[in-house]
């Protein structure tokens, strides 16, 4: 291999090791933690096997030209040194010919491996782009394809063939090794995106070291935590914007590590850049950990597909030239032909090792996401008193509504409970709106409560999710499917102050991918009469509405409603922004249903604002006036009144001489016969009242012949004199509280100002929003697309503006029981929208944070839970070193297809924890910490089949007793059956939950702990099955899941048609089902 060979290999296995991410081998975290671990497998195979594969694919093709160079220049020199002419040798005459006929004919075999090397790299390295490969279809150089099968409009982006993930999990932990020894960046309290309005630059946020407070003297900026080093930062607007923060925030640490940080010297050791020669170790990383937090990250739906269609058109259009072909020099031909096939071959085994780990990240990403944590807020009058003595001993509790209600605070009187301490049970009943959270109490206690309730689904009217909001829809789906009435979200804007992370040149496509994913993904949760209103300023409107067009179709847009949100204008050049948009959509617009607008007592009086006898009403104008006036737009409607002047009696010209004003064959009017008629009846003492414009062009009425026959008799239609003399024909329009909502809202309702910032700083004080949504903009949005029974889904919840509007319209509309779903993933969740949320089913007005009337509370019981994240999910793969070992010997078609998916599959779900349930424990990033955490089996596999929960029991624990034979003969059992006998000691634990799965089947679900002794495990079962459940008499179901091997089949009557599923493959499948 000559020296450009060699360059040319370098570079390539350069940019493999970055596509691969083996260029970061001292970060331990995600993805580059798993590819470290197999990290000297994959530099092999790529630094040594991948150029043996090119050499043997040329090899037969071409020579090595060095060494018959070498053999010339040989001769020649033997020539010199005998000092004769090489001619005057027959033998090295000879030799000479040949060797020269050699190099004049052969291929030289370095020459072929630096064009395989160079075209190679020319490939990748054109789609590959800081960690992602953007879809960038090539035509030809500098010359872009996309996709297009004939639509009449198109919408393509960049990032279109890729789901969005970046999200905030990205701030939360950064950790590599250096020397042998772990440093950590974390993040504290950190900000994100929150709000849909212009924002200045000067807010920009930026890292910076996180500064030590006598709040949280527990969390320091830099500290050694068990021989780990732990650096904090905080993002935020920062007070001074010239500062360098980069440089400063280096400048700090480098600054602690020199004086009081010795040990920790190794991290200002160099490592120099192109770039930059005088870089740091430490410098890398800070750099690399911003850098992390300010590009967002892809993954492509199908890298294999694509990369094997690009790579395919980029050796027709670039490799292959027809005049290196068309030759008459066979060997030639072979040797370019073996060049596109060695091209072709190593292309293709990199594009299916990326594939390997690109739809291995993928499999993660779809992978249905654990539920992590789950809880519950109830109102007091939904709690059984039974339980009243323990709360009033929970401190905890307690301290949560002095500071969220102020009740220490209430003063008793002659007939009420006033605050005390010790807070007394009398208190609880006469404050039923009190909410309880359960995160308060223990784990025994929120079972017991939870169990105490019955059809629990059916009661709960709020479920809020703290997740990124994709993987909350992936693991809604189940349960909801064509459930959901109405979607109302507010997306972030990706105006300055809601700018989603996006690479470089890709602001529009990385908020497009984001996007359609979840739109698309929550399509299918629609019902049938559904719609979905989604909310947006100029910014981004083009492209949402087209993408709504392409998922929902466009013969399904429904309206652009504009709403003057900010009545004084937003600070930006050229027009000062005051209006938002709401883009409404249906599922079928064939059978989506919306409703009208109720109209308030004032709005009556200033719509209706006269009196006919008690009904209230406005008289309108009979003659047509705006677009379609004319009496020959619509011939039938132009025909007189007459009004008897005496009697004041309105009426219509007869029939016979209505149908002779208009002759239908030759399209014209008798205007003679309207004169005759006009002189005959004013003879008689009539006004003769046609519909004319003010210059007397002949105009047309709104309404029919017949039906203004019927409001002369009804009294609807009157005349009324006019100031010059003549007279027009009136209508009475009635009170009705009921209009049909306009495409323009307009007026204070609107103004996120007042109904929306200051709203919620009255309840919220000192909250990081600065323009979330006027209350009444969400609220008259939601009275449009659901009715009283609904469930209306927000899966970019915010400060939870949907979910308060929602209790709003419970609270003062007869008959609303609405349901919420709220979808958040920002860290003020459990700061702002679930505290919200409390605040308003509590009372519905707040002043500084305090409640102004305890009496507007509602009856309310809300479920609250968190999911797994996809960080969360690659922080548990782990890679089995047996199966390594063991499958490696089938050699490189392993490694290049199934090793990650093969060695990380019991990682991924560990079917043999099942045997212990209610201890499934999963690494999770909570506080920007990663923990060791026990994750809720239960409800997990709830959702994940979409079960409707009837009732769930507490978990029971018992000890087996095995029956001696007189027992067990005695009660017709078998040999080795046991009593169970209630032990909170026992080694038998056992939960049941009842419900309806979504095809309408009952359903019983059986979570148990499993010992070793599976003999005795499977007879705990059965005693538990036939004397211990909730409701032993009640067998009526159709399936039954529980987990482990069992054989309650035997139990079944004859009668009986239940059939039974172990848990662990339904769990399985369910969870992956989207993935695999």
């Amino acid at each position: 291999m000559n020296q450009n060979t060699n360059e040319k290999l370098n570079r390539f296995i350069n940019l493999l090791e970055e596509i691969f991410e083996l260029d970061k081998a001292d970060l331990d975290f995600g993805i580059y933690r798993i590819m470290n671990i197999r990290r000297k497998e994959i530099m092999k195979f790529l630094s040594e096997d991948l150029p043996k594969k090119v050499k043997e694919t040329l090899t037969p093709f071409a020579q090595n030209t060095g060494e018959i160079k070498e053999r010339i220049a040989a001769i020649e020199k033997q020539g010199a040194e005998l000092g004769i002419e090489i001619n005057a040798s027959p033998k090295l005459a000879e030799e000479y010919a040949r060797y020269k006929s050699q190099l004049a004919s052969g291929t030289d075999l370095s020459s072929l491996e630096t064009d395989v090397y160079s075209a190679l790299y020319k490939f990748f390295s054109r789609y590959y782009d800081e960690g992602d490969f953007i879809s960038k279809r090539r035509y030809k150089e500098g010359v872009y394809a996309i996709p297009y099968e004939g639509d009449e409009v198109k919408l393509y982006w960049a990032n279109a063939d890729q789901y969005y993930i970046k999200t905030t999990e990205n701030f939360r932990d950064y950790t590599f090794i250096d020397n042998g020894k772990k440093v950590h960046f974390r993040l504290v309290d950190a900000t994100t995106e929150k709000n849909n309005n212009k924002e200045s630059d000067t807010k920009k946020r930026e890292f910076m070291l996180y500064k030590e407070t006598p709040e949280r003297p527990e969390l320091k900026t830099i500290e050694e935590v068990d021989g780990e080093l732990v650096i904090r930062f905080v993002y935020d607007t920062p007070d001074d914007r010239k500062v360098n923060w980069f440089e400063a925030n280096l400048d700090a640490i480098s600054d602690a590590i020199a004086k009081n940080l010795k040990e920790w010297f190794h991290l200002l050791a160099p490592a120099p850049s192109e770039k930059k020669k005088t870089r740091t170790v430490l410098e890398k990383h800070l750099s690399t950990y911003v850098a992390k937090n300010t590009f967002d990250y892809f993954i492509h739906k199908d890298l294999r597909g694509f990369l094997t269609r690009e790579l395919d058109f980029f050796i027709k259009s670039e490799v292959i030239h027809l005049d290196d072909i068309d030759t008459t020099d066979e060997k030639r031909a072979d040797s370019y032909l073996a060049k596109v096939r060695a091209i072709k071959r190593v292309g293709k085994i990199i594009i299916d090792f990326l594939a390997q780990i690109e739809d291995f990240q993928k499999k993660l990403w779809l992978k249905k996401k654990f539920v992590v944590d789950t809880n519950w807020c109830i109102t007091l009058d939904r709690v059984d008193e039974k339980f009243y003595p323990e709360i009033i001993e929970n401190e905890a509790q307690i301290a949560e509504w002095r500071e969220m209600y102020a009740i220490h605070e209430i003063e008793g009187n002659l007939t009420t409970v006033g605050y005390s301490e010790p807070l007394t049970i009398e208190f609880l009943r006469q404050n039923k709106n009190l909410v309880l959270d359960t995160r308060h109490f223990s784990a025994d206690f929120k079972e017991r409560l939870i169990a105490s309730i019955d059809n629990l689904d059916e009661q709960t009217g709020g479920l809020m999710i703290y997740s990124e909001n994709f993987q909350a829809i992936n693991l809604l789906t189940e349960k909801y499917n064509g459930k959901i009435k109405l979607i109302y979200i507010d997306p972030p804007y990706n105006t300055d102050a809601s700018k989603i992370l996006y690479k470089n040149g890709y602001e529009h496509s990385s908020w497009i991918s984001l996007m359609e994913s979840r739109l698309s993904a929550s399509c299918c949760l629609l019902s049938q009469t559904g719609l979905i209103e989604v909310a947006i300023d100029d910014y981004e409107l083009r492209y949402i509405n087209c993408l709504l067009d392409l998922i929902y179709g466009i013969d399904n847009a429904i309206s652009n409603i504009a709403i003057l949100t900010n009545p004084k204008g937003r600070d930006q050049d050229f027009i000062a922004q005051a209006h938002d948009y709401t883009l409404m959509y249906a599922r079928d617009k064939r059978y989506c249903t919306t409703n009208k607008f109720t109209l308030s007592e004032e709005e009556l009086k200033k719509k209706f604002s006269k009196l006919k006898g008690e009904q209230a009403h406005r008289e309108l104008p009979l003659k047509r006036t705006g677009s379609g006036k004319r009496r020959e737009d619509r011939p039938y409607m132009f025909f007189p009144f007459i009004y008897h002047i005496e009697s004041k009696k309105l009426s219509v010209i007869p029939e016979d001489q209505y149908s002779q004003i208009y002759q239908a064959s030759t399209n014209t009017f008798d205007d003679a016969f309207i004169n005759y008629l006009r002189k005959k009846y004013e003879s008689e003492g009539y006004a003769f009242i046609l519909p004319l414009s003010e210059n007397g062009e002949y105009l047309r009425w709104r309404w029919g012949y017949k039906s203004c026959v019927s409001g002369c008799e009804s009294g609807i239609l009157f005349a009324k004199q006019l100031r010059n003399g003549s007279y027009a024909v009136y209508q009475y329009d009635f009170a009705d509280d009921e209009q049909t909502p306009k495409s323009l809202w307009f007026g204070e309702r609107y103004d996120a100002s007042s109904k929306g910032t200051n709203l919620l700083e009255d309840i919220i004080p000192q909250n990081p929003f600065d323009y979330p949504k006027s209350l009444y903009t969400v609220l008259d949005n939601i009275v449009i697309g659901s009715n009283e029974k609904d469930t209306v889904l927000d899966f970019f919840a915010g400060s939870g503006t949907t979910g308060h509007a929602v209790i709003e319209l419970n609270r003062t509309i007869d008959n609303s029981d609405r349901k919420y779903i709220l979808v958040e993933m920002g860290e003020y969740f459990y700061t702002v929208t679930l505290p919200r949320m409390k605040k308003v089913i509590y009372s519905a007005d707040w002043k500084s944070g305090k409640p102004q009337n305890r009496n507007t509370g509602i009856s309310h019981i809300m479920k609250y839970i968190s999911l797994e994240s996809y960080e969360d999910t690659l922080s548990n793969i782990e890679l089995d070193d047996d199966k390594h070992q063991l499958a490696m010997k089938l050699g490189d078609e392993y490694m290049i297809h199934y090793m990650f998916d093969y060695e990380a599959k019991d990682s991924m779900l560990s079917l043999d924890a099942f045997n212990a349930p209610f201890s499934y424990k999963l690494k999770i990033i909570e506080n920007n910490e990663t923990k060791l955490k026990t994750v809720d089996l239960c409800e997990t596999f709830n959702y994940l089949i979409g079960l409707s929960v009837i009732r769930q029991s507490a978990t029971a624990w018992f000890k087996a007793v095995r029956l001696i034979e007189e027992e067990w003969k005695r009660e017709g059992l078998y040999e080795g059956a046991v009593r169970l006998e209630r032990d909170n000691s026992g080694e038998y634990g056992f939960k049941q939950i009842e419900g309806r799965l979504p095809d309408g089947r009952r359903a019983l679900v059986i979570w148990r702990t499993i010992t070793s002794d599976l003999i005795q495990s499977n007879a705990a079962l059965d005693s538990y099955f036939t004397k211990h459940r909730i409701n032993p008499a009640d067998r009526e179901f159709d399936v039954i899941y529980v987990n482990g091997d069992k054989n309650l089949e035997n139990l079944r009557l004859d009668d009986e048609n239940w059939k039974v599923q172990r848990i662990e493959p339904v769990f399985r499948e369910k969870m992956f089902e989207e993935a695999e």
